[in-house]
């Protein structure tokens, strides 16, 4: 579940204006939306603020928003769009030319902070061995998501984030689905990880995940068939066999360890 502290704060804003990019990026000014322009300037606008308070150059972000290949009146895109943003996004908010970089501040990804506190306390929680609230706090980090990471926008920076936001997000729901099946909720949960195996078919984690419930439910010949079709998969795929964590808990299921066994579920407290 753990995430570091890379992604840093930038502390929260008082000007009624909230962003969102745990889904399709938006801003709604005291609950209602407002038009941030064209999915360029929306895209610089997302890289702006996953800059959480730290100037960007401005090669930088024709970089992170075009790539190599930008147009050629790409510098003309950049002064509209940084204007466009500017009247969007109205007072309170600046964005500024250091003399070095565009600077974005008195405005942050709203969602982005609610997600790292659900999650630091998620952490906390299971650190301190209350599986059920460190499952409660970590499940409201997962309602924050709309949608993919900054969806629908097409810019190679937040391509890159994408990808690392979605592992991020498998990360948590891993530990989330660790902790309900330890807290013998097992049986509730194997549909979402036959559902969650499905769709991330070369995880690890979630095929273990699956077969702990398989077991946990008094069927150790489905997990083993979940096993042996994980390997087909990672042979196929990879020319690789499974990793440690997973050849494990298939042997434990071979010599029938009883700490597999089915197991009632954790009162509450």
């Amino acid at each position: 579940m753990g995430e570091g502290t890379s992604e840093g704060t930038t502390g929260g804003t008082s000007h009624g204006l909230r962003c969102e990019v745990l889904g399709p990026l938006r801003a709604l000014r005291d609950g209602a939306e407002i038009p941030l322009g064209p999915p360029k300037q929306r895209a610089v606008l997302a890289v702006l603020l996953l800059q959480e308070g730290r100037p960007i150059s401005y090669d930088g972000l024709v970089e992170a928003v075009w790539g190599g290949a930008p147009p050629a009146h790409v510098r003309n895109l950049v002064q509209k769009y940084v204007s466009g943003l500017r009247r969007a996004l109205g007072a309170g908010p600046e964005l500024a030319w250091t003399g070095t970089g565009y600077l974005l501040t008195g405005i942050e990804a709203d969602d982005l902070r609610e997600r790292r506190r659900l999650v630091d306390a998620a952490l906390a929680a299971r650190d301190a061995g209350e599986l059920r609230r460190a499952g409660e706090l970590a499940r409201g980090a997962e309602e924050l998501w709309r949608g993919e990471f900054a969806e629908g926008l097409r810019a190679p920076y937040l391509a890159a984030e994408r990808l690392r936001w979605t592992e991020k997000r498998l990360t948590v729901l891993e530990a989330v689905l660790a902790g309900e099946i330890e807290l013998g909720h097992a049986f509730e949960y194997v549909h979402e990880l036959v559902r969650l195996v499905a769709a991330h078919p070369l995880r690890e984690r979630l095929v273990e995940l699956l077969m702990l419930a398989l077991c946990r439910t008094g069927r150790p010949s489905d997990a083993l068939t979940a096993y042996e079709a994980a390997r087909r998969r990672l042979a196929d795929a990879l020319g690789a066999d499974p990793g440690p964590a997973l050849r494990s808990l298939h042997a434990r299921i071979l010599r029938q360890d009883p700490e597999l066994l089915p197991s009632p579920p954790v009162p509450v407290a």
